[in-house]
């Protein structure tokens, strides 16, 4: 089963994002693959005609038996995560496509997407089996500031988006905190410069020696005011005051379009604090709330989103929540997957992109 999410800038450019998922659970892994695989290829032939894949993100129930599976002949950076779907099938897969683009590989297994005056650069699956948390979080994020500054840019110029998928969350989750804050110190990130949208939850690499893996977007060319930071202190607080350093949300304005990055978002009020911890209902609703304010301030609103990315604790509650999401955004290509939320009083966290069609004396995307 397939859900398209076809977003249309001022100018009449195309990006596509889709959520491809399995209809038969009982189905073995490799039929499963298959069925995914079709729904893909003809995307790509039918309503994608002549658009190309910039990034894929692969949600496994079993990385460790079946990550090896996944073609790799995908002109595009790809993400490999141990999530499982909570239809309770064993594979599901988003797919973000653009138009008129040139998509390269980078030495190093980052890929470069191309246009106009822009390369978008995308990182996946990056880990350092071996390394604690913390070391790992840091490594990652050095690497990925050493290449950037080969592009002439930085993680505090460039960088737009990073994931932290995290084995083992409420144990390992704290090394990743601590050794983004180690390199974003370094790196001049703080509170009185800017952070980075970002989602940190429980998901495995296929290496069971990677205690964390980690995803990333970032532009080159961007323009001094181009991105900027996006908040909604009445709901959310920054999140620096409860010792953690990213974004609440991103913006990126280009001549045609606007692309919004909701981080990773829980029942959280302006104080940090869980809101209506044990009740999955009222969770998920206050969650709606606070992606709903993040819009609204990027200039936003649920019709513009593109795709939605839904992690529970607990599998039991995917059944309410289903039934919540398919009542309210019926269209909407998401997926819910099992994926431990780094707080434990948190049941549910979702996460989203957005684009919306505007006009700016900006270079267009």
């Amino acid at each position: 089963m397939i859900k398209v999410k076809d977003l249309v800038s001022a100018n009449g450019g195309r990006e596509i994002h889709a959520i491809i998922t399995v209809d038969r659970p009982t189905l073995g892994f490799n039929d499963q693959l298959r069925e995914v695989e079709h729904e893909l290829q003809a995307l790509l032939r039918d309503e994608a005609k002549g658009m190309s894949p910039v990034f894929m993100r692969w949600f496994l129930s079993d990385a460790a038996n079946q990550a090896h599976a996944i073609s790799k002949e995908y002109n595009c950076a790809m993400s490999i995560v141990e999530q499982a779907p909570l239809d309770f099938t064993k594979v599901a897969l988003w797919v973000w496509l653009m138009e008129d683009v040139e998509v390269n590989a980078l030495p190093d297994g980052a890929f470069a997407v191309t246009h106009g005056q822009f390369t978008h650069i995308f990182e996946g699956s990056r880990c350092r089996p071996g390394e604690d948390s913390h070391h790992a979080t840091y490594d990652m994020l050095s690497n990925s500031e050493k290449r950037l500054h080969e592009f002439g840019g930085s993680l505090i110029d460039n960088c737009v988006r990073t994931w932290f998928f995290v084995q083992n969350v409420d144990v390992n989750y704290g090394g990743v905190v601590s050794g983004r804050n180690a390199l974003f110190n370094e790196c001049g990130l703080t509170r009185h410069t800017r952070f980075i949208a970002s989602t940190g939850i429980g998901g495995r690499h296929a290496d069971k020696n990677a205690t964390v893996q980690m995803d990333s977007y970032s532009v080159k060319g961007l323009r001094k005011g181009q991105m900027k930071m996006v908040n909604a202190p009445e709901y959310l607080n920054p999140t620096y005051e409860y010792g953690v350093a990213f974004e609440r949300a991103t913006s990126v304005d280009y001549g045609d379009r606007r692309h919004v990055f909701i981080s990773g978002t829980a029942s959280i009020d302006n104080k940090g604090e869980v809101v209506w911890e044990g009740d999955i209902r009222r969770q998920t609703l206050r969650m709606w709330t606070n992606v709903e304010a993040l819009l609204k301030a990027a200039g936003c609103g649920w019709e513009d989103v593109g795709q939605m990315l839904v992690y529970l604790r607990d599998p039991a509650d995917s059944i309410v929540v289903r039934e919540m999401f398919d009542e309210r955004f019926p269209d909407t290509p998401r997926v819910i997957l099992l994926a431990p939320v780094c707080r434990p009083g948190w049941l549910i966290e979702m996460e989203c992109m957005a684009m919306k069609p505007v006009t700016t004396a900006l270079p267009e995307f």
